[in-house]
Formats: C-alpha cells, sequence, structure tokens
C-alpha cells in the first residue's frame, strides 16, 4: 500500500533515519528562483594525490576577538517571521543571546553544485569565507574523507552530547561525532499538485505517464533520484550491483530521451510545484508540507516501492576563522524548545531529543506528523543509499550526471 502525507514534521522518530545518510533538504514561501542544476568538475580532485589535507591546514580561531560567523546554509532552511521576512526567529534569538553577529547566506541548492564552488580552495588549503556549511551526509563523508573539515570541540557542545537522538550516534562516517552534527533529516519521494494532475503513486508513473509527458522534474541529487528509481526496478537501493545500476539509469534515460522530463532540479523545483507548471516530481518531504500548508492538493507520497532517506549536517571548513562561535551556535539549536520552533517552521525531521515534547506546545499537529515522526510502518519502507567507494561514487555519478546532460 502506497502511503500519502500531506502534513507537517517534527523530531524524534526522524532521528530513526537521520542514522543512516542521504542527501537533502529546503522549503518554500513563495516564488524563489535559485540557480540552475551545475555540476561540472563537482568530482574533480575528489580522492585524487594531494587532495587530502588532513592535519595540515590549521586554522586560527578569532572568535574571542571576533565576535561574528558566516553561516552557509540550502534554501528555505531556517525559520523566517511571516510578517517579516528579513527576521528570522532563532536565529536573531541567537545573536541577541549571545552578540554573535551572524552573516547567514542560503546559496547551497545541491551538494555537487556547492562542492563545485568551494573544493578548489578547499584542495589549496585556503579559506572559503564560511565558517559553518550544511551538507548531506555522503557530501559530508566526503569532506571529511578528504580532511577539509576540523574537529569540533564536543566540551562545548552540552546540548548536542545530551540530546542528539540515539540513532544519530555512532555513524560510519563520523563514529566520535566531532566532524559533523546532523542539522535536520527528510524523506525523498514522490509529489504531484492535485489541482494540475490525479494522484501519482509509483515511479513508473512519474517517469511513464502520458498525462504528465513534460511536466515533471527529478532531482540532480543522485542518491535521492537513483535510489527511487532502483527501488522501482525491483532492486535494493541499500545493496545493488553496478548492472542493477545501469538498469534503474536507463529507466531514467528513456524517459529524459521521450521528453517526459521537464528539467532536472536541486532546491528549485517547489515554486514551479506550487504554480502548476510542474505536474509531479520526485522531492523531499519538508518542501511539501510546507506546499500543503497552503494548498491542501499538493502531496507528498511515499512510493510503493519505498521512500529514501536524507539527512544535513552542520560542519566547520577548514580555514575558518571562527569555529567557536560556530559550536555556540550548533550547541544553541539543541536545545529542545529552538529546536521545535526550527521544525514547526522547516517541517523536517528534527534529530533533537525532547523538541517533540516542545513541539506539542507549539503545534500538536506537527508533533503526530509521520512525515516529522515517522511510525514503525512508515520506516518499514524506506531505504538509506548504499555506501560508496570513492571509484564507486565517481563511476556512478559520472553515468548520472551523462543522462541528465550536467
Amino acid at each position: 500500500m502506497h502511503n500519502s502525507f500531506p502534513s507537517p514534521p517534527s523530531p524524534e522518530v526522524a532521528a530513526l533515519l537521520s542514522a543512516h545518510r542521504l542527501s537533502r533538504r529546503s522549503i518554500i514561501r513563495g516564488a524563489f528562483g535559485v540557480g540552475a542544476l551545475a555540476v561540472a568538475g563537482g568530482l574533480a580532485g575528489c580522492g585524487t594525490p594531494g587532495a587530502r589535507q588532513a592535519g595540515e591546514c590549521a586554522s586560527d580561531d578569532r572568535s574571542e576577538t571576533e565576535r561574528s560567523l558566516h553561516f552557509s546554509n540550502w534554501i528555505q532552511y531556517l525559520d523566517v517571521d511571516d510578517e517579516d521576512p528579513d527576521r528570522r526567529p532563532t536565529l536573531d534569538a541567537f545573536v541577541d543571546r549571545t552578540g554573535i553577529q551572524v552573516t547567514y547566506t542560503e546559496d547551497i541548492n545541491d551538494n555537487n553544485e556547492f562542492f563545485g564552488k568551494v573544493q578548489a580552495q578547499l584542495a589549496a588549503c585556503q579559506p572559503i569565507d564560511r565558517d559553518l556549511i550544511v551538507l548531506t551526509d555522503w557530501m559530508s563523508a566526503r569532506l571529511i574523507r578528504l580532511g577539509w573539515v576540523q574537529k569540533l570541540d564536543l566540551g562545548r557542545l552540552p546540548n548536542v552530547e545530551r540530546n542528539l537522538l540515539a540513532s544519530l550516534r555512532d555513524r560510519p562516517f563520523d563514529p566520535a561525532g566531532d566532524l559533523a552534527v546532523p542539522w535536520q533529516s527528510g524523506l525523498a519521494g514522490l509529489a504531484y499538485n492535485g489541482s494540475v494532475t490525479g494522484e501519482v503513486r509509483t515511479v513508473d508513473e512519474l517517469l511513464t505517464r502520458p498525462d504528465l509527458k513534460g511536466r515533471v522534474t527529478v532531482l540532480t541529487e543522485m542518491r535521492d533520484t537513483m535510489g527511487l528509481l532502483l527501488q522501482a526496478a525491483g532492486h535494493d537501493a541499500a545493496d545493488f550491483t553496478e548492472a542493477q545500476f545501469d538498469d534503474a539509469l536507463e529507466r531514467l534515460r528513456r524517459a529524459v530521451a521521450d521528453g517526459q522530463i521537464r528539467r532536472f532540479t536541486g532546491n528549485d523545483y517547489a515554486p514551479e510545484l506550487a504554480r502548476g507548471d510542474v505536474a509531479a516530481c520526485i522531492g523531499w518531504s519538508g518542501d511539501v508540507i510546507q506546499l500543503a500548508a497552503t494548498d491542501e492538493r499538493i502531496r507528498f507520497v511515499a512510493p510503493e516501492s519505498g521512500a529514501m532517506l536524507f539527512s544535513d549536517n552542520l560542519q566547520v571548513p577548514n580555514r575558518a576563522t571562527h569555529r567557536a562561535n560556530a559550536e555556540d551556535l550548533i550547541n544553541y539549536y539543541y536545545e529542545p524548545a529552538v529546536a521545535a520552533q526550527l521544525a514547526a517552521y522547516v517541517n523536517y525531521i528534527c534529530p533533537v531529543e525532547g523538541a517533540r515534547a516542545e513541539m506539542e506546545r507549539i503545534d500538536p499537529a506537527l508533533a503526530t506528523n509521520p512525515l516529522i515522526f515517522p511510525d514503525d510502518s512508515t520506516l518499514a519502507g524506506t531505504k538509506v543509499f548504499m555506501a560508496l567507494t570513492d571509484d564507486q561514487e565517481r563511476a556512478y555519478e559520472a553515468k548520472f550526471q551523462q543522462v541528465i546532460g550536467a
């Protein structure tokens, strides 16, 4: 049976999901047109000799004398005041409490696209003018492998130590939990606008139904898109062979050749879905929940073959000069009341223990939403994309990028 969820999210069980790894995130609050798809050179230098910096790239922390912080995030991945879009309540409260001035930038639209922006500087041990970035598990793992992020001082993160959900601890790519701290998690699945099309329940419908031709978008995030296609082809997205990957990719290739797919997107599909320019798509749960809050005809669907799980992580890049200030902000967002306020707006899965109880006070409906607090049956149908070696990542990404024309 398929599951269709039109409503909102929160924390706790979310952790069960986040424990895994995948890709990630955003919401919409109107029409924002964010960058296209880009990836050129996204993998260049990954795993190549000389690319890893390890402990060679020392950083001077100026947090004591410079009470500032540059925070880069995904588009609309932080709460905004409905009456004053220039205000970000939780972030403003952090600034008021600590005196740390935060330059907040929503300049991440796609993991590979962002990697392409910063890889040359990080590989050369140069600053990227950001103290805190948010990337999906697999990309966070890549930066860790390359030695491009700073180790966090867990002694400065008591809220994280106390409140991080158990399922998000001891992750394979960061067992000590001192190189990446979960920000939010979510599901990748199908979405459709019921004002312009009928219900879409399967990936095959999305890729072949005649009435959807030219009105479908698909994510540039390889793990989300290919994970769903692998599942739809009867393969296991958590454990597959190259032949099975190629089989699933051929389905995507045919859909592109047939004109079924309008374009491949990062975070920027939501406005088109809201307007009805896009009838159906592969998308992220939090985006769709937000859209459904103003138009209940927009729906998120966990396809019959299963949805994908992802989590996004806070990391301090090499040569960032305000690590302690970044740690203060990370610790702040692990206060359950703050985490609940954030989750009530972004509608993704919250990694903070105790946030669900706080959400009851903010919006009881969100505290019971299965996309924020997934139940066992929802979790049973989800998958986390198989962990890849450097060689596999390069090979699969190259094949995928060839098909999507990036």
